[in-house]
């Protein structure tokens, strides 16, 4: 009985116990991890802490003159883009003040002409209408005195 719990005892360690098998596979994932990878991270880090330090020693110091040297002369470009923004908005504001007032002072005339315009219209159909007026009259004259010249008389 004991070689059969024995052999049931193995076979259910090869079915379901994987522990042997899962810490072999992570050592060989180690071993391959390590040997082809050796000590390249430490060899770049090394790498870039020396340029690092390099930069630091020598490239400080060249940027802080090079920046005494430049700096001056672009605050004196930047002054003067500033100054030529600046004379060029005074500039625009000028001609957009010019621009209204001559819109401002076409429209009037514009405004005044059509208001020429149609009193004339008017002042014309008024005459008109005067005229159709006295005509009317004259003809009613002229068939009044037809009329009366006929002895007709109206009903």
């Amino acid at each position: 009985m004991t070689e059969l719990s024995r052999e049931i005892s193995e076979v259910w360690s090869r079915l379901f116990d994987h522990r042997p098998f899962l810490n072999g596979e992570i050592k060989f994932m180690l071993k391959e991890f390590e040997e082809k990878r050796g000590d390249r991270e430490v060899e770049n880090l090394f790498v870039i802490l020396e340029k690092l330090t390099d930069i630091k020693d020598t490239q400080a110091e060249k940027i802080v003159k090079s920046s005494c040297a430049a700096l001056p002369v672009l605050g004196e470009k930047l002054a003067q883009a500033l100054k030529l923004s600046e004379e060029i908005e005074k500039d625009y504001l000028e001609l957009q003040k010019v621009t209204k007032k001559k819109l401002l002072e076409n429209r009037e005339k514009r405004q005044k002409e059509w208001d020429q315009f149609i009193d004339d219209m008017n002042f014309k159909c008024q005459r008109i209408d005067n005229t159709f007026e006295e005509k009317e009259e004259e003809l009613r004259d002229l068939y009044a005195d037809l009329n009366h010249k006929l002895n007709i008389t109206n009903k």
